[in-house]
């Protein structure tokens, strides 16, 4: 075993194993080794020597009417605003793809929200949506009652809007460049026997640009849930119901120290994120068969 290890190291292998060293040592001190502990203590009845329990941890927390609130806000979202994105990130790469006038501009623009930092974004959404915020202003300029948006049913459709707008970019260059993948000539011999832009992108369009849409709704669909910190900076620890998510949840049993609770809800997302994962590289995988 010593000389098998010996000669794996030579060469390229200790190269590998040096640039890999650190980010692998990084990932399994603040990510791996605290999952698995969470994973473990969610299973006990205390922190630091706790009483195996079994699954009783999972049964308190489907029966928690909070958490059943945070998953339906949280799955809620997700259902709305990654359509929402992927549509229209697809439209804005099909549109860019075409020689437009100021086309590099448009899309260094698209590609902005992504390097403001979220504290800033935040910023600007909330002055725009404040009581005393601009789009009031606006209202009661045209005579109309100023609106509290953070405190309505509108809360949710603003968080969604904002995750288009700070996630389109990134999505819309990714499916441009999958766009450019597909040989023009393809489209040129479908041209010559007759077939019209609608056939074309049913046919060709959406068929090769099938693994990059697969990448970018997976992409979309783990961004989904990390939309806390502009929901938490923007409505605080215990906001409007409807902007109740997973994550505010589980940063709230934090507070409370309720390490059960929370590892329970951190190991349930976890699941659901890698069956969602799953499901999606197998379709994928089924519909490439397909195609070929």
């Amino acid at each position: 075993m010593s000389s098998w290890w010996l000669r794996r190291l030579r060469g390229d292998g200790m190269a590998v194993w040096l640039f890999l060293g650190p980010s692998l040592i990084g990932f399994s001190l603040f990510y791996l080794i605290p999952f698995v502990l969470g994973f473990y203590e969610s299973f006990t009845d205390g922190a630091l020597g706790g009483r195996f329990v079994g699954i009783n941890n999972y049964t308190d927390l489907l029966h928690s009417a909070s958490f059943r609130k945070a998953a339906g806000n949280t799955m809620l979202f997700t259902a709305i605003g990654v359509p929402l994105l992927i549509g229209l990130s697809l439209t804005l790469a099909v549109l860019l793809n075409r020689p437009l006038f100021l086309r590099s501009w448009l899309r260094t623009s698209f590609m902005l929200p992504l390097v403001v930092p979220v504290a800033s974004v935040v910023t600007v959404w909330q002055i725009f949506f404040d009581w005393n915020g601009t789009l009031n202003a606006w209202l009661n300029e045209l005579g109309l009652a100023r609106v509290d948006w953070m405190q309505s049913n509108w809360s949710m459709t603003i968080v969604v809007v904002m995750y288009i707008w700070k996630n389109i970019g990134y999505d819309m260059i990714l499916l441009l460049a999958g766009l450019q993948s597909i040989p023009k000539d393809y489209y040129e011999t479908a041209s010559l026997e007759g077939a019209g832009r609608f056939h074309q992108f049913r046919h060709i369009t959406l068929v090769y640009l099938t693994p990059t849409m697969f990448f970018v709704l997976l992409i979309s669909i783990i961004n989904s849930f990390k939309v806390f910190r502009e929901t938490y900076l923007l409505a605080g620890d215990y906001p409007y119901d409807r902007l109740y998510m997973l994550q505010h949840y589980m940063n709230n049993m934090f507070f409370e120290l309720d390490v059960q609770k929370l590892t329970a809800a951190a190991t349930l997302m976890v699941v659901c994120i890698v069956v969602m994962t799953s499901g999606l590289l197998r379709a994928e995988r089924k519909f490439r068969e397909y195609t070929e």
